[in-house]
Parts: C-alpha cells; structure tokens; sequence
C-alpha cells in the first residue's frame, strides 16, 4: 500500500512490512513469474522492483516508525501480560479512515470497534462504526492475504497482492450461442448491496462474521468460459493482474493453435458453421471477407509452405492439417561473437606545435632522448601534451616496472601495466590476487622475468593457469605454506592440453634462473625440479632447512641434467649440509659462483680445500665459505 505525504495522522495509510515468518516470507524466489523474470539477478532489466508472486507476504505488520496519532508513542504491548492490557497498548490501523491509535487513547472499549483477524494489529474504529462509515471494497481491509498462501502450486491468478485499488466488477463474458438454462444470475447468492444495507433493507454485520463474502474474495476463481455465464460474478484482479491473465491465455491459445489468421474471427466462427476448409484457388495469405492479413503472420507462413488450414466442426480456431503436436517453442540464440571496441589510431610520427607546423625533431628521436629518463621523469614527460603522452608508452621505455612492497594494486595500476608491456616485472611483497595476477599473466606475454617473493601462495598459484612462453627468470622466494603438492601443481605440465596435443614440457622449461630460498623442499620436489626445469643455469636454495647431503648428490648425479648447465648455485643457509658433500660440486664443469655461507657444519678449511682445487680450475674466496670464479 502506497504511503500518502499526510504524515502519520488521519488518512496517510502506512506501507506495511513483512512479517519475515509466514511461509510466503521464508521461501525463495520461484524464478518464473514475470516478476522474478524482472530481476537482474535471473538476467531481467530491473525495472519493476516488485517481489516474487510467492513470496508475498500473508500478514503484513505496521512498520517500527508507526506511532500512535493521539499520543505519539509507539505500541508498548510488550510491557504488560494481560490480554486487555496488551490489546489498549497495542497500535491498531483503521481500515476506513486508515488513523493509526492506541485503542487505550480512544477511551472506547474493545467490543466497539471490529477487529480483522486475517490482518494484524487491523480494524474497524469505534469511531468510524458508530457513524456507520464501511470501507470501500465491502469488507476489504488495507492488506488482502494470498488465497494460496506462498504455495508452490497456485496460479498467478490465485493470489492477491497488496494494494489500495478494489477489484473491479469483471466485464460480461462475450456468448457466442443462446443462453444456457440454468437460474438467472439475479437467483445467485450472494452479498448484499451497498444501496441494499443504506435503505435498510438489511443491517450492516461485522466483517468477521461476513464468512461468505471472504471466502467468495479469497478461494481460487476458475477461469470463466466463453459459452456459460453460469456461476457468481467474482471480483476480478487489479488491471495489471487481468493484463497478466490475458497474457498467460493468449500465450495458451498460441501454443495449441499454431496457424491463426485473420479469418478466425467473431463474424466467421459465427457464420461458418458447417466443416469447410479453405480452397485452393485463393491466393496464399487472403482471407474470405477479402482482407489480406498482416505481412509475416503465422497464418502466411503456413500457407507459403503448403499446410492448409482448415476448421473441423462447427466453429472454433483454425487448426493447420495434418494435426499433430505443437512444436516446442525455440530458445532465443543469443549473439556469439565478441564484440570488441575499435582499433587504436596509430602515433603520430611528428610533433604538431601550436603555431600548426611540425617539430623538426621524428618520433624515433624523442624515444632516444626518452631512453634517458627514469620512470618518474617519463611521467612526468606524459602531461606535456598528448603526442607526449603516447609516446612515452612505448614497451622500450618501460623494460623494468618495479611495483614492489604495496599494499594493494587497482585496476589503473594493472591496465598501466598492461599498455606497457614490460620485459621484468617485480611484484614482491604485494597484496596482489590471484584474479589479478591471472589477468595480468595473459596479457603480458613478452614477459621474461616475474618476481613474486613474499606474496601468498593462493595468488601465486595463478601460474598454473597462465602461458608464459617468454619466461626466463622466476622469483619465488619466502612464499608461505609452500609444499610438495603446491610445486608439483606449478612443475607438472598442463592437464588442460586440447584434443590431439601430446604436450609433455613443463611450465618451466624455458626458465634460466630460479630463485627458491626460504621454501620446505625436499628432495621429491628436486627430482620433479630437475625433470621439468632442465635448462637452469641459476639455482637458488638458500635457507631451505629440508636440502642437505642427498640434495647435493641429486644436483651432481651422471643423470641430473644440471650437471652441465649449472653456473650460480645459492645453498646459503642450510644447515643439514656437511663436509662430505663439498666434493660432489666437482662434477659441475661450469659452476662459477658457489655461496655456502651461513652453514653451520661445514668447516672453512674443507671449503678452502674445494677452492683451491676447484672443478676444472681453482676458486678465489672473497668472503669465508663463499667461492667465486673469474669467467
């Protein structure tokens, strides 16, 4: 119900609120009425901000800024125990002249007013009884109730909605014969008048005694047929509810009578009564009273393809020959193709100056004067003008972009980073997601070095997903809760491979350099590590407390293909290596950098002893335990 803009006082009707307990109020929304079809969240535009025809609720309450018109309080039922007591205190709604009064503050006593059982916290007034006002749809509070009370089950044109409105008388049914025997309508009971209770012909009775005439308003009206008037006129649905109806009975008609044209009408199923069918001399799409029907009817599309429509008895809908079942309807095929917005203008090669010459100075000698600049002064360049401005994003002026240690990353900053197109990104210590480093990841396909130290594991866990052909250094260092399970995810090669594809490489294949300090590896991790990652010229294992002897040995084994490509190994740190595994780096031919510092078990003079003798050449120790070799 539709508030006023009267206040609170006489004649504002409020809007009632939910009662949140009823079975109308705890269900879901069904998905299929026109409006849930309405909303956004089942794909509807929105527009209509109603709730689901289920979900409306049975006994709406007076909302919590109700207060009482005469004392300005609100209901205090609560406060008191005694059934007189809480009713004096309580708000009560009148249903004719819609005042909003403690039944206390009126000083009149219960049995005066009517009370609405169907409605809470609803009545009739002693004031408005005893001046012998009725309301206006003859026994209808402010609220009407669902006949079919949220159940699955009812029709749309079951249930009543909250409205202001009354039912309007429904219009006489059109007869296409005589009159069926049966009493007039006149024999039919029903309620009395309105004129008929005034004269005084019959008292007026309280609505809760009026059984007849609710459940007259609240049972479910059978859909009336177009040959019989038999039966009580009933209140009809407000005019959207009857647009509805006619909605639903057309959408009816259509789906069994496929062929309609513009010879089914009134004049011809009155006329032709005997089963005749359409001949074939008359031209496709033309009707016996000589009018063409509409351009791309169904009834000239049957036509066109050969189907006679024909009329199988006395009167009734055309019918297409040969009968047979409605095909289902088709679902509407939605738009495939992406759409995608214009292609960028290409960059000017030249300056354009105010006075409308050109700067003597091309493109390609303002990004050698740029090439010069660091990323704050190119910055600073891009609010010169807008030649400037898309200049200085040219992927040359951008190799490294250094993000490192923010809190968060916005969207401006990942599209910034994206036009760039740079080769070595540093994402360390970031709160970057995984969703946003799974977008990025597919746009920067050029991409050769990625530094995520420090970040969460579920957002490094994006490149499992991501193609990274171009990547040749891969930064993973002090990632928490990093185990076996979550390495083989990231070495293993794609499960997702297309039909056909006999794809085995890893996701690190091409990587170089990899940097793992501060991760619980184990040895399962190394054998996986040297299987999918064959092509490191650059380990780091600093600080991994799992690495010890048996990691060494796997590094060196005939078998290990690192063998021969490893150049900088990093073992900093961890603490299970001893003095036993110093000659194992023998076998390494190309080792140049080997760093043991912070290793608790091995001694200086076991390491003094492997730099003097070296792989193929000796090693120059600048720093204890930390050898060093001159290429």
């Amino acid at each position: 119900m539709s508030s006023s803009s009267r206040g609170p006082g006489a004649g504002a009707r409020r809007r009632r609120t939910r009662c949140r307990r009823c079975r109308a109020c705890v269900r879901t929304e069904c998905g299929d009425c026109h409006f849930c079809r309405d909303m956004k969240k089942f794909g509807g535009p929105g527009r209509m901000k109603q709730s689901c025809l289920l979900r409306q609720c049975t006994a709406p309450v007076l909302p919590h800024t109700a207060v009482c018109l005469l004392c300005g309080e609100a209901g205090k039922e609560d406060t008191v125990e005694g059934e007189e007591e809480k009713f004096g205190l309580s708000l009560m709604e009148c249903t004719i002249c819609n005042e909003i009064v403690h039944p206390g503050c009126l000083k009149m006593g219960k049995a005066e007013g009517v009370i609405n059982a169907e409605i809470p916290n609803c009545w009739e007034c002693p004031r408005c009884t005893q001046e012998g006002r009725t309301s206006k749809d003859s026994g209808e509070g402010p609220g009407r109730r669902r006949a079919d009370n949220g159940e699955e089950g009812a029709s749309l044109g079951s249930g009543w909605k909250l409205t202001e409105e009354p039912p309007l008388p429904p219009p006489p049914p059109r007869r296409k014969g005589p009159l069926p025997a049966g009493p007039p309508p006149e024999d039919v009971p029903g309620p009395p008048k309105r004129k008929e209770r005034e004269a005084g012909n019959e008292p007026p009775t309280p609505r809760k005694k009026v059984k007849g005439g609710r459940e007259r308003h609240l049972k479910k009206k059978p859909k009336p047929s177009l040959a019989s008037t038999e039966g009580p006129a009933v209140p009809s649905p407000s005019p959207q509810r009857e647009k509805l109806e006619r909605f639903k009975r057309m959408c009816q008609l259509l789906e069994r009578v496929p062929d309609t044209s513009s010879s089914s009408s009134d004049s011809d199923s009155d006329s032709d009564s005997s089963g005749t069918s359409l001949s074939e001399d008359e031209a496709p799409g033309e009707a016996r009273n000589g009018r063409r029907p509409a351009r791309g009817s169904s009834g000239e599309k049957e036509n066109r393809g050969g189907r006679r429509a024909v009329r199988p008895g006395g009167g009734g809908p055309l019918l297409s020959w040969p009968l047979g079942p409605a095909p289902p309807p088709r679902p509407p095929q939605l738009e495939r193709h992406v759409v995608r917005p214009p292609p960028r203008s290409p960059e000017p090669d030249t300056l354009p100056l105010a006075a409308g010459s050109d700067h003597p100075l091309p493109r390609a000698a303002w990004l050698r004067v740029f090439q010069h600049l660091g990323p704050r002064e190119l910055c600073v360049c891009m609010r010169v003008c807008r030649t400037w401005s898309r200049w200085c994003y040219d992927k040359r002026l951008w190799p490294r972009m250094d993000l490192s240690r923010r809190k968060s990353l916005t969207p401006p900053m990942l599209s910034g980073v994206v036009r760039r197109q740079p080769r070595a990104l540093d994402l360390s210590w970031t709160g970057v997601s995984k969703k946003q480093l799974m977008w990025l990841l597919n746009r920067l396909q050029g991409l050769q070095e990625l530094v995520l130290s420090g970040c969460s594991w579920l957002s490094v866990s994006a490149l499992g997903s991501a193609p990274l052909p171009a990547l040749r250094l891969l930064d993973l260092r002090w990632i928490e809760d990093v185990k076996d399970s979550q390495l083989r995810e990231l070495l293993l090669p794609p499960p997702d491979t297309k039909p056909g594809q006999t794809e085995s490489r890893g996701r690190l294949q091409g990587v170089a350099e990899l940097r793992l300090a501060g991760l619980e590896l184990t040895d399962a991790s190394l054998r996986l590590l040297l299987r999918h990652a064959p092509q490191l010229s650059a380990l780091d294992l600093s600080h991994c407390a799992h690495v010890g002897d048996p990691s060494v040995h796997l590094l060196t084994a005939p078998t290990s293909p690192l063998r021969e490509t490893l150049v900088h190994l990093n073992l900093a740190g961890c603490h299970r290596l001893t003095d036993h595994c110093l000659p194992l780096f023998r076998r390494c031919p190309r080792l140049r950098r080997l760093d043991l510092r912070s290793c608790r078990q091995l001694s200086p003079e076991a390491c003094a002893r492997l730099a003097a003798a070296g792989p193929p050449g000796p090693f120059r120790c600048p720093e204890e335990k930390l050898l060093l070799k001159d290429s």
